[in-house]
């Protein structure tokens, strides 16, 4: 009987192995402390003005809730035609007044129209819409890879700080269901949805909806406004009396707000040494506190720092 399958039937160490190499009496070999590394914090900290781009006014999007503003990117490389209507949507004032509908745990938070049996009517902007679940990857020139592999697509990594997927066998990319990215609700049909009914990823990213469903861009700030609302208690985390709905005061673009009233958010570029930097720094975390660094990293867990200048 060799010494490994004596450790395994009694349950302990009873055996020195070959060498004369005694292990400790709680079975496993001592770790050997991790070397400190720099961390996102460190990575940000010593960043370049040029490490991080401005958001662009005209593809950004407030939403005032009761706890505050919810500032919104919108991806127009991804979906072009979305997020033109949604624009158009906010110029109409169509969501101002409308409300947070749906607070589903570990799932999304959903808002537009409450009232299906009289939507309220919309001006220029349309319904429906072709869906814009991939585009052509030729349309998206802005793509970093990550290094490590991922169960849901071939090369996944960032495009212009949005987390991003893409086939090169099909040519398709694609923005990916990470938490804080904004999507458009639809029925069954494809073409079922034009951006009058918005969600955003408020638990595990729910992956399995790439390619299903047309993202159109993620909150670059004021998810905790979001996240931490109340969970609906009807199926699917819907709200249901009216008194649970939560207002939306006002859902405007950037652009059309003066320019003292808008937020001065800041995104790291993801194309920069920085972004890549900031990446290696949650692949392998450095000691003391860390005592295994994982030397991978999912899509969805890579940080893109964003701050706000004052």
């Amino acid at each position: 009987m060799d010494v490994q399958h004596r450790i395994n039937k009694a349950g302990i160490v009873a055996a020195v192995l070959a060498g004369g190499l005694a292990l400790p009496a709680h079975g496993a070999a001592v770790a050997r402390e991790l070397p400190s590394k720099n961390t996102v914090a460190d990575v940000i900290k010593a960043s370049k003005p040029s490490d991080w781009r401005a958001l662009d006014p005209d593809n950004t999007l407030y939403m005032e809730v009761p706890g505050g503003r919810v500032v919104i990117e919108l991806a127009p490389t991804f979906a072009p035609q979305h997020a033109v209507n949604i624009k158009m949507l906010a110029r109409e004032n169509y969501f101002d007044g409308l409300a947070i509908i749906r607070s589903q745990d570990n799932w999304v938070v959903q808002w537009g129209d409450p009232d299906e049996k009289n939507p309220r009517p919309m001006k220029a902007a349309k319904a429906t819409l072709p869906a814009e679940f991939t585009v052509p990857m030729k349309n998206d020139s802005r793509f970093t890879r990550l290094p490590d592999r991922d169960g849901y697509a071939r090369q996944v990594g960032h495009s212009n700080g949005f987390p991003s997927a893409r086939d090169p066998k099909t040519g398709q990319a694609w923005l990916a269901h990470c938490y804080g990215m904004v999507g458009v609700g639809r029925d069954n049909g494809a073409d079922s949805g034009g951006g009058s009914s918005l969600y955003v990823v408020i638990g595990h990213a729910p992956r399995h909806l790439d390619r299903n469903i047309t993202v159109v861009g993620r909150v670059i700030a004021g998810m905790p406004l979001l996240s931490t609302l109340p969970r609906g208690p009807a199926p699917m985390g819907f709200y249901e009396k009216k008194e649970q709905h939560v207002p939306i005061a006002s859902f405007k673009v950037a652009a059309d707000v003066p320019e003292a009233e808008r937020s001065k958010w800041e995104v790291m570029r993801t194309d920069s040494a920085a972004y890549k930097a900031a990446v290696e720094a949650q692949r392998n975390r450095g000691g003391p506190w860390t005592k295994v660094a994982a030397g991978h990293i999912d899509l969805c867990n890579a940080p893109i720092p964003v701050r706000e200048q004052q």
